[in-house]
């Protein structure tokens, strides 16, 4: 399965890319908005893991990018604020499928991806 993790923090990043690789996906990194859609014009993802808040770019125009280009692929977005802790995320995106906190432990992570990469 082909995971693209999007997100700015380094630190998290390479938790979270270490144990999905010990997991056996196939997981791309994306740093920011431009390096996302460059990868989603380029190549497939099944799952995207996205954090709600990058450093450089928007969250919602990849999720966007991802629907249109990528129909099939679902999003986990990842987040450490309140911004759309109420569930409407999932109104605005029917590529959502999960809304975790940024503190959530990798293995649990791993699970989520397990789980809905395989719709």
């Amino acid at each position: 399965m082909k995971v693209l993790i999007v997100e700015s923090r380094p630190e998290l990043r390479k938790l979270w890319v270490r144990h999905l690789d010990r997991q056996g996906y196939a997981v791309t990194q994306a740093y920011n908005q431009d390096d996302a859609v460059s990868h989603l014009s380029k190549d497939t993802a099944d799952i995207i893991v996205l954090d709600r808040v990058l450093e450089q770019g928007s969250v919602l125009a990849v999720a966007d990018f991802a629907s249109y280009r990528q129909p099939d692929a679902r999003v986990i977005f990842v987040t450490d604020t309140t911004f759309f802790s109420d569930g409407s995320i999932f109104n605005h995106f029917s590529n959502a499928c999960a809304f975790l906190p940024a503190g959530t432990p990798p293995e649990d992570l791993a699970a989520m991806v397990a789980h809905y990469g395989h719709h």
